[in-house]
């Protein structure tokens, strides 16, 4: 998949759609599950909404920062750099979450797990020179 004009106004909708069906409709996409994630911008403060396919893995959701293959990192990823407290919505439900970059053996396990079922991601990595964010999402305690 690359961008494309129909592609950025289905990722325009798709997160209004998973909201008020409580993920029933596009709860799923490319063999993955889907959440959403709500960050603060980094520069404009505005929280902002981005639908993305994740994976479960030791008790947290895992997003990667693809964009597709593009040259640099989507926002999101920015945002949490920033401001690394967020909120997901999982189906109907959401949590509170603080995010981290998975690094070293745990990215290379994580992105290994990725690739296995979205075959893609290698595909997104070969078109870019930057290393693909691979970011846990831990739900927060308490």
């Amino acid at each position: 998949m690359r961008r494309s004009l129909a592609v950025e106004l289905f990722w325009k909708v798709h997160p209004w759609l998973y909201r008020v069906s409580g993920g029933r409709l596009l709860g799923e996409l490319v063999g993955m599950k889907v959440l959403l994630l709500s960050t603060t911008g980094a520069k404009s403060g505005t929280q902002r909404t981005t639908a993305l396919t994740y994976l479960e893995a030791d008790g947290g959701y895992v997003v990667v920062g693809s964009f597709l293959g593009e040259p640099r990192h989507p926002a999101w990823v920015h945002n949490l750099r920033a401001a690394p407290h967020a909120a997901i919505q999982v189906g109907a439900r959401r949590l509170a979450v603080t995010a981290r970059e998975a690094k070293g053996e745990e990215r290379a396990r994580l992105w290994a797990q990725l690739v296995a079922i979205q075959p893609g991601y290698r595909e997104y990595e070969g078109r870019t020179n930057r290393e693909i964010p691979v970011v846990v999402l831990e739900p927060t305690r308490g």
